[in-house]
This record gives C-alpha cells, structure tokens and sequence, in this order.
C-alpha cells in the first residue's frame, strides 16, 4: 500500500529536534530525507503514483516548496507557491492563522490556478490544522478546486485534522 510505503521511508528519515521552534515543541525535522536522494525520490514517485486527475500543485513556504515542486514536474504540472504575506508580486488574497507556537499569514497570487483547476496542496507536516486550513482556503478564493491536501508527517495528537474534515487528506507518517 503506498501509504505504508510512503510512511516507512519518511521514519526512517525524519528526526526530532527539541524546544524548536520555541520551548516544548519538538520539531519534525525533514532535513534528512530531503539530503537522501534515493529516499526523497521515492517519496515523490510514491505521491506522484496516488494523484490522478490533478491540474497543478500548491506547495506551502517554505518545506512545502521542497515537495511541491519536484512533484509536480514528475506529475506534469504546473507548480503554484503559497508564500509567506509580502513575498509575492502582482495581486494577491491572504489569509491568516493561530500555529502551536504563534501566528502567520500566508498569500497566493490572484491569478495562480485556472477557474474550475484541480490542486493538490502539499506540505511538510500537519499539527494544528491552521496552515492547511488557510492554504486550502485560498486556493478556493482564488477559483480552484482542492482535489487533495496531502503531507508527509502528521502529528496526530494535535487537532489539525479535525480541522480538515472539508477536504481530502492523505498523509505519510502519523505521530501519536
């Protein structure tokens, strides 16, 4: 099964790193797996293999770049950045959003999906929902269809997925 797969190679390249960003949180490093090309790799071609019918790819700033991109050169597609409020050009929509560890807006450009397109958003790791929830969120307002989020590491004693129940969601590696 390709989430079994997908899960595996994730844990076997993922560490943790303590009070970081800030005290009491322990961060999901991904670095490892990004540093192992055979491993990312599969990564990517296990994702690319379970997305059909998908028109772009949405990758959240800045790990979901790492993902995104990639991914959707194997898929195909085209690749849309959701980044952090002040980094993009042209007209943008913005949403903002409560972290474990604080608050963030992030933006889209206007005009990054065609009306009706099919996007799948990915990024690192889900904990509290509220960066998927936004990224979602603006790939609606800007006329796309979120077809799925999908993310390498959920953190499951978070409530990010209950936060999610609007959309598909796939994830790689579930941490209790």
């Amino acid at each position: 099964m390709i989430e079994q797969r997908i899960a595996d190679v994730v844990a076997r390249h993922t560490r943790d790193i303590a009070d970081f960003p800030s005290p009491g949180v322990v961060f999901k490093d991904l670095t490892p797996l990004f540093a192992d090309p055979a491993a990312f790799g599969q990564v990517l071609d296990l994702l690319a293999e379970r997305h059909d019918g998908v028109d772009v790819v949405a990758g959240v700033e800045a790990r979901g770049f790492i993902i995104g991109a990639p991914l959707a050169q194997r898929m195909g597609v085209g690749f849309v950045p959701i980044r952090k409020k002040g980094k993009l050009p042209g007209d943008v929509v913005s949403a903002s959003y409560d972290l474990e560890y604080g608050s963030a807006t992030i933006e889209v450009q206007t005009d990054a999906v065609t009306p009706g397109a099919n996007v799948l958003v990915v990024d690192d790791v889900l904990a509290t929902g509220g960066t998927a929830v936004a990224a979602c969120e603006l790939i609606e307002k800007v006329g796309g269809r979120v077809a799925c989020l999908d993310v390498l590491v959920e953190l499951a004693f978070l409530p990010g997925r209950e936060r999610l129940d609007r959309w598909e969601l796939h994830t790689g590696l579930v941490v209790n």
